[in-house]
């Protein structure tokens, strides 16, 4: 039988649907979703309420079948490249529903399911990401339903687990390397870098194996930055093009497992931290936590979840007068710290993030 190019088109992205929980397949370093952050844990639906397979693929086909040949092109490229590829909107109409066993599903929460979340209840759990030329804007008629120009939304609501909380780095000394103080040369030479009379920048990156930092400081002045080992497509802080003298088995396997890395975007409410890796990342922010505690939480975000990791209001007004870190260092507040792949914390072994294999230290831009 003669078969068109887009009956190929809708295979091919039948074919690259997200797997679904329990069916053997689901590979939670990319699609789980319990614990991220602290948050709620999510229950799956089950296939009963949620439809068959057979309703759900007659179901897909028929709304893709219906879709127009270049919007198809571009949804392919992005579930194939699993969003490492730049991909535009698909706009489709808002307020048009589905119907897949005894539950009704917009168009776009079912396209998300699809292809990207399985476990996803609602959309209010997504932010939409900057990439998305419909960020920001509000059109009643027509909503983006490409699931790479989304991403799970990190929740902070429930109490941290105890592997989580650790002492601050000030209660370990400073630690000499290459003649400068661990995590003080970053901030020596984003200062110096001010004294320039470079203010354009935002915020400076900063990027460390262990106790040594590889490569110059990345100063951001776009609004958004990738920091990755290897993208398919994207500019940004190539991590995988800087030489390193570590020859430790564990930091080259980490720097491997980095991929697409991460995006760091500065928006109208803060910085936020978009994890586009196949592993989880580690974030460590004075803003995220209560200001009148001695202790920073370190939170663990899993792959396609965003987390507001910074907040400049708020650590404009933070006060900690009983923290020698932030009394000695005013710029702790303005920093955050990020590690690739391997956490740290009182219980696992890497006490203090200096002895993370892979890891970033961005400073903000206060002036």
């Amino acid at each position: 039988m003669f078969r068109t190019k887009r009956t190929g088109l809708v295979r091919r992205l039948w074919r690259s649907r997200a797997p679904v929980e329990g069916d053997g397949e689901t590979d939670t370093r990319t699609h789980g979703s319990r614990g991220c952050c602290m948050g709620k844990s999510t229950k799956v639906a089950g296939k009963t309420s949620a439809g068959t397979e057979a309703e759900l693929k007659a179901l897909t086909h028929s709304i893709l079948k219906k879709i127009k040949e270049k919007q198809l092109e571009g949804l392919l490229q992005a579930v194939e490249s699993k969003g490492g590829a730049r991909s535009p909107c698909l706009l489709l109409p808002s307020k048009v529903d589905t119907k897949l066993g005894q539950q009704s599903y917009s168009l776009p929460l079912l396209l998300y399911k699809v292809f990207r979340w399985s476990d996803l209840r609602h959309c209010s759990e997504l932010k939409r990401l900057p990439c998305c030329e419909s960020y920001g804007k509000i059109n009643p008629e027509l909503v983006c339903c490409n699931p790479h120009h989304m991403s799970r939304l990190c929740e902070l609501e429930s109490p941290p687990p105890p592997y989580s909380r650790y002492p601050m780095d000030f209660l370990k000394p400073p630690v000499q390397c290459c003649n400068h103080p661990l995590s003080f040369s970053p901030l020596i030479d984003s200062q110096a870098l001010q004294e320039s009379g470079d203010r354009s920048h935002w915020c400076v990156v900063a990027y460390w194996e262990e106790k040594t930092r590889v490569g110059r400081l990345y100063s951001v002045q776009e609004p958004s930055l990738d920091i990755f080992y290897d993208l398919p497509q994207g500019n940004g802080f190539c991590l995988g093009q800087l030489s390193s003298d570590n020859k430790s088995p564990l930091v080259q396997m980490v720097r491997t497992k980095i991929g697409y890395g991460i995006q760091l975007s500065r928006e109208p409410d803060g910085v936020w931290v978009y994890n586009r890796s196949c592993y989880p990342i580690f974030i460590k922010s004075a803003t995220l936590d209560n200001p009148d505690s001695r202790t920073l939480l370190v939170h663990k975000v899993f792959p396609g979840f965003s987390i507001k990791a910074f907040d400049f209001e708020k650590a404009d007004s933070l006060q900690r007068p009983n923290d020698h870190e932030f009394t000695q260092q005013p710029r702790t507040g303005f920093t955050v710290q990020i590690s690739f792949v391997k956490g740290w914390g009182q219980c696992y072994t890497r006490q203090f993030i200096s002895s993370c294999p892979c890891w970033l230290e961005v400073i903000f831009n206060n002036q």
